[in-house]
């Protein structure tokens, strides 16, 4: 299998791409075509001891920054890293394509030059994150900051069928992020995205509230772009802010560094579960073909483990079943845009 991989995409980017490149190469027997500058890949690589073994590079001369505006990668950055690698993956150069850059740029670029799945309004970035009771998929998370219900039906539609194939969940249950669990409760987007979710196919659970989605209760959360997007956020800076006061509660003395080796094994384990990257990336799922975003700041380990979630992603099959999901369940709406 080739996963097309983003040379320059990241905060960390080229070393941990290309150490995530190799360890990805070695662990999950995977070919990868890096796209970048090869005369910067190839110095980076030997500088630091990293074998190029059944790693390809594809030039591309330019760099899409953070700071860049996400259309300009359709124009002016036509020739970064990025969006050579979109084009590769459209045009059948690899099987899915991982990028830790510009989000916003992933996105136009995955809509606009990968294009969407027939039937699919937007594509929405679906990160997979950890609960009490094991993990679940939150979608949107800021591919699509205003959307329109048939939207969030299909979110809850995508995910659904992500966490079956992929994480082996035999029936998802797909919950709506609303400020109450009554039917009634929230803005026009959310009481009409209830009545269509309940008649969707898939396993609707109703309203969620944002205290209830680390319980574990709902395997898929649906949400508008922004909202997931802030929840996100602050899901991500909890769980750092969490592991940070149980270091220091276990570093204050010899008793409790005492007490900290008794639970090492323990602690060990919940720090892994709660680790970013154990996940890798985020798929953008509603794309023709496999896009997938890895977190901005993504180490070596990240950026394998998003390459093993596109892997298995592909074998999965999970656009095929996407496509059948959508071909099986009609939603009323207006025409996507």
């Amino acid at each position: 299998m080739k996963i097309i991989l983003d040379g320059f995409g990241g905060d960390n980017a080229p070393l941990e791409i290309l150490k995530g490149a190799a360890d990805a190469v070695a662990e999950l027997g995977v070919e990868i075509r890096m796209t970048g500058d090869e005369q910067t890949l190839r110095k980076v690589a030997e500088e630091n001891g990293i074998s190029l073994t059944g790693i390809e590079f594809v030039q591309a001369s330019d760099v899409i920054t953070m700071e860049d505006e996400p259309t300009s990668i359709l124009k002016e950055k036509a020739d970064c890293s990025m969006a050579v690698g979109l084009r590769l993956l459209r045009d059948g150069g690899g099987d899915a394509f991982v990028s830790a850059g510009n989000t916003g740029a992933l996105v136009v670029g995955g809509t606009m030059i990968v294009r969407r799945i027939k039937g699919v309004k937007r594509p929405a970035l679906a990160p997979v994150l950890p609960s009490a009771k094991g993990c679940f998929m939150l979608l949107d998370v800021g591919a699509n900051v205003e959307c329109r219900p048939e939207m969030l039906v299909q979110f809850g539609l995508m995910g659904s069928l992500y966490m079956k194939a992929v994480m082996d969940v035999a029936d998802p249950v797909v919950g709506l992020v609303n400020i109450g669990t009554e039917e009634c409760k929230g803005t026009a987007l959310q009481t009409e995205s209830y009545q269509l979710m309940q008649k969707a196919g898939y396993h609707f659970g109703g309203n969620v509230e944002a205290r209830e989605i680390p319980v574990g209760e709902y395997d898929v959360v649906v949400a508008d772009g922004f909202t997931g997007n802030v929840i996100l956020k602050l899901f991500e800076g909890l769980s750092k802010e969490i592991m940070g006061q149980i270091k220091g509660v276990f570093m204050q003395n010899l008793k409790t560094k005492i007490a900290a080796k008794m639970v090492y094994s323990n602690l060990r384990s919940f720090k892994k579960r709660m680790d970013y990257t154990e996940y890798g990336g985020s798929p953008l799922l509603g794309t023709a073909k496999p896009v997938f975003k890895a977190h901005g700041s993504s180490n070596a380990k990240a950026i394998k483990n998003a390459i093993r979630q596109a892997k298995v992603f592909c074998e999965k099959d999970v656009i095929g079943k996407i496509e059948a999901g959508l071909a099986a369940t009609k939603v009323e709406s207006k025409p996507a845009e």
